[in-house]
């Protein structure tokens, strides 16, 4: 079918007052290649240029603000690196400094003492005295505004560009240009008519000009609404698609019984009884193991919730069904934990498992290598290692991949085509994502989770310290150690580049040392800059009880586990983010004695560091966490929520906008389930948007 091309894949330099100089610039600086691109690059926001404040109003509440006064007068200071320009304005209250480090050559140009200017931006204070750097500002004729209500759209730009005369007023005069001469057809609709009825939403014309040229809030709002909504949808459609698709077409290994392994592992050598939750996902695992169709699973189960006993028994299922299985680990660390917890599990049924990762010496990797390839080896647990071109299976059934988000796309794609039919998918995670959002991100995979904790788990005591409190801290280790206990230290991360981190590391070992003296106590330090076998070692002493406490950075975070761990003590826990601190304390509370996690930080914290320790010592539900999360940062990157990668979001955000999520997702659902070829007249438009744009989305189909 051909599609007219339409003006807005025009190359932006068409535009009038672009040209190739400047158009080379706004594709290099800000992605902007064609007038569509321009039109999609909306405003941050918009300043209401009737609403003037004084300056003496200004409080350190104040987030954004504008003034109307008069420069006394500008100068340049510093030199290099410290180079500034200075600028004093007055009104009739008071005065206030402005900054500018960037741009400075140029903003001096425009500026004239004793002249008028109106100034935005975002208020702060220093030594006491309100100041605002690189503020918006723009001559005016006198002290007042002209009463015009007009909201004036604001745009992200560069440096580089305000050089050009591209400042953001000037990309809003591009944009109001271009808008000025689109008309309806040239930005038709893609929704179909009953889902715009049923939203209530404003046509789509309307909205990409009320988003950027807004007569009022509520103008602005409502647009805002109708595209957030779209951006959804479209995510969601296209999610649907590749999950109807690949219900449709995707062959899998048919898992045709529960054998022999699995029943004598289930009855005789299960170390515990299994939660209803874990049972429920092997039911979920078995039902999609039965029908030729291959499985994409993912499986979320907060620390400590048994999801490595579930991937065990999947693997069991498959070597009753005569296929091999991998389980792929993102550290060496984590690989070998999985490889012994396994190995010790199975030792006593007639099952073939191995090591491998890049640490493996090559003799044994050879043979390795030619048991999979021969079928005489039954598991492998590896790393990366596993992906390798040289590694071949003889009838690759089974492939789970833990922590996933630490794997990209195109490695987890060369392990499903290890074998001639692709391997069923089971992709696992500690890190708890709420569950309307892993159903949103995560779409085109079928989700699991386990949301209880084996029996006999104790919740975890988390308590506040400062360093006022160390000592107090130290004693608390020593009389668990005196029960017969162990204890993590942990240090924020040690960059390659950060000797700062690694100084506190070494100081914080001393200071740990001075407390709790050798021969008495015995210390491990693990951190990312040792040797992999130095490494192994120090972990494995602690692993044995051979040593009381282990000092360590992250490291740690995932896969160590230490039933005899009863204390976790995170030094400047200020520092980590609220997921970390989740997993970190998850390494703890593994036995069945009541277990601690103590959170040390300096005398000041900030308000969101605050937060996040109240989140932590007010519950150990890394669900609730997850959510709290989400609301002091939003969703980030989500190969963990995949906010910007499959999903494409500009204006939407898939933590403030639930609500729209959740309708965006239903309607989805019900127009693919009703149409899933998009074949009915209504949803014509909304096809050709999807051809036409199919480059546009990384698509996040798995296999």
């Amino acid at each position: 079918m051909f599609t007219a091309p339409s003006i807005l894949d025009s190359p932006i330099e068409y535009l009038k007052g672009v040209g190739p100089l400047r158009g080379d610039m706004l594709r290099k600086d800000l992605n902007i290649h064609s007038f569509r691109d321009l039109l999609e690059h909306y405003p941050l926001r918009h300043i209401d240029k009737t609403n003037i404040s004084l300056i003496a109003s200004i409080t350190p509440e104040t987030d954004f603000v504008q003034v109307n006064a008069r420069l006394l007068h500008c100068e340049i200071l510093g030199e290099k690196r410290t180079r500034r320009l200075v600028a004093q304005v007055k009104d009739s209250s008071g005065t206030l400094e402005l900054t500018w480090f960037q741009g400075i050559n140029w903003v001096e140009k425009m500026l004239r003492e004793g002249d008028y200017y109106l100034v935005y931006g975002k208020a702060g204070f220093f030594n006491g005295k309100p100041q605002m750097s690189h503020p918006e500002i723009e001559a005016v004729k006198e002290a007042k505004a002209d009463g015009k209500p007009f909201l004036e759209p604001i745009y992200s730009t560069t440096e580089k560009l305000k050089a050009r005369g591209l400042n953001a007023r000037q990309i809003g005069k591009l944009t109001y240009a271009l808008i000025s001469q689109l008309s309806e057809k040239d930005i038709p609709e893609i929704l179909p008519a009953n889902i715009i009825k049923k939203m209530q939403l404003i046509s789509r014309f309307q909205a990409f000009r009320q988003i950027h040229f807004p007569a009022s809030i509520q103008e602005y709002n409502e647009a805002l609404r109708r595209l957030k909504f779209e951006e959804l949808f479209i995510a969601q459609v296209r999610l649907n698609i590749v999950r109807i698709h690949r219900n449709h077409h995707s062959h899998g290994n048919v898992f045709t019984k529960v054998g022999d392994l699995f029943n004598t592992f289930y009855n005789n050598y299960l170390p515990f009884e299994l939660t209803g939750a874990q049972k429920r996902v092997l039911r979920e695992i078995r039902q999609d193991t039965l029908h030729g169709h291959q499985m994409n699973r993912l499986l979320q189960g907060d620390v400590g919730s048994g999801k490595t006993i579930v991937a065990l028994l999947s693997m069991l299922l498959a070597a009753d069904n005569g296929f091999q299985s991998c389980l792929m680990a993102p550290t060496e660390i984590l690989a070998q934990q999985h490889y012994n917890g396994l190995t010790e599990l199975l030792k006593d049924l007639p099952i073939t498992i191995a090591l491998l990762t890049g640490s493996t010496k090559a003799k044994q990797r050879k043979e390795v290598l030619q048991q999979l390839a021969e079928g005489s080896l039954n598991m492998v647990v590896g790393t990366h290692a596993i992906i390798e071109d040289t590694v071949q299976f003889s009838n690759l059934g089974l492939a789970i991949v833990d922590e996933q988000h630490r794997f990209g796309v195109a490695q987890r794609a060369k392990l499903w085509s290890k074998a001639a039919i692709p391997p069923h998918v089971l992709v696992m995670t500690a890190t708890p994502i709420p569950r309307t959002l892993a159903m949103t991100a995560y779409g085109d995979l079928d989700y699991s989770v386990i949301d209880e904790l084996p029996p006999g788990r104790k919740p975890i005591t988390t308590v506040h310290r400062n360093e006022m409190h160390r000592a107090n801290v130290m004693g608390f280790i020593r009389s668990e150690i005196d029960k017969g206990r162990q204890a993590y230290i942990i240090y924020p991360l040690i960059e390659e580049s950060e000797k700062l981190s690694y100084e506190d590391l070494m100081q914080g070992y001393e200071q740990v040392k001075s407390y709790f003296p050798e021969p008495k106590f015995r210390i491990s330090m693990v951190h990312g800059r040792q040797p992999a076998e130095q490494k192994e070692i120090n972990m494995q002493r602690f692993v044995e009880g051979n040593t009381h406490i282990m000092v360590s950075t992250t490291v740690i975070e995932v896969g160590v586990n230490v039933p005899n761990a009863s204390v976790m003590v995170i030094e400047s826990a200020e520092k980590f983010g609220l997921s970390q601190l989740h997993q970190l304390r998850g390494r703890v509370g593994r036995g069945g004695e009541q277990s601690f996690c103590i959170l040390l930080t300096g005398s000041k914290t900030g308000n969101d560091a605050r937060e996040r320790i109240k989140t932590m010592c007010s519950t150990n539900d890394g669900f609730k966490i997850a959510e709290r999360d989400l609301e002091l940062r939003g969703p980030g990157d989500i190969e963990g929520t995949r906010q910007s990668g499959a999903l494409n979001l500009k204006l939407a955000s898939l933590v403030d906008d639930r609500q729209l999520v959740a309708e965006a997702r239903l309607l989805a659902e019900g127009l693919i389930d009703g149409d899933e070829q998009l074949e009915l007249p209504q949803n014509a438009p909304l096809k050709t948007f999807l051809n036409l744009h199919k480059g546009k989305t990384v698509w996040s189909k798995i296999s």
